[in-house]
């Protein structure tokens, strides 16, 4: 009995190791399901210097054609979107700006807006890429 008993714990703990889909991204970190690859057009994904478009998100960092915004204090987040204050590089300047990365469509689309030190139009509208 005794035996179950520490093998069924043992299991146990080990289950807690395992992310579940949709869990609570850790602590200062992008979450899972936004990272990767986003084109805002086809030719994005394809790479080469034709990928103006294409945007990286890794864990803390999201690369752009020529510029990168490492991730700061986060005010929300949750499995399939952050916000977050980033600090921006790119062409020789440096700047701070507030983003919004938005999961949608089951994780083939991303929402990006950007608020503060920006020229962007509105809201930018990517796909997962391969």
């Amino acid at each position: 009995m005794r035996d179950t008993i520490l093998a069924t714990a043992a299991l146990l703990g080990l289950a807690a190791c395992v992310p579940e889909t949709g869990a609570e991204p850790a602590p200062g970190t992008i979450p899972a399901s936004l990272q990767g690859q986003w084109g805002l057009t086809a030719l994005d994904c394809e790479g080469g210097a034709a990928a103006k478009g294409l945007m990286t998100v890794g864990a803390t960092t999201v690369s752009f054609y020529e510029s990168r915004a490492t991730l700061g204090e986060v005010q929300e987040r949750d499995s399939s979107r952050i916000r977050a204050t980033f600090s921006f590089s790119g062409e020789g300047q440096t700047w701070t700006s507030d983003m919004i990365l938005d999961g949608q469509d089951g994780g083939e689309t991303l929402i990006r807006r950007t608020y503060g030190n920006t020229d962007l139009p509105g809201p930018l509208k990517y796909t997962r890429c391969g």
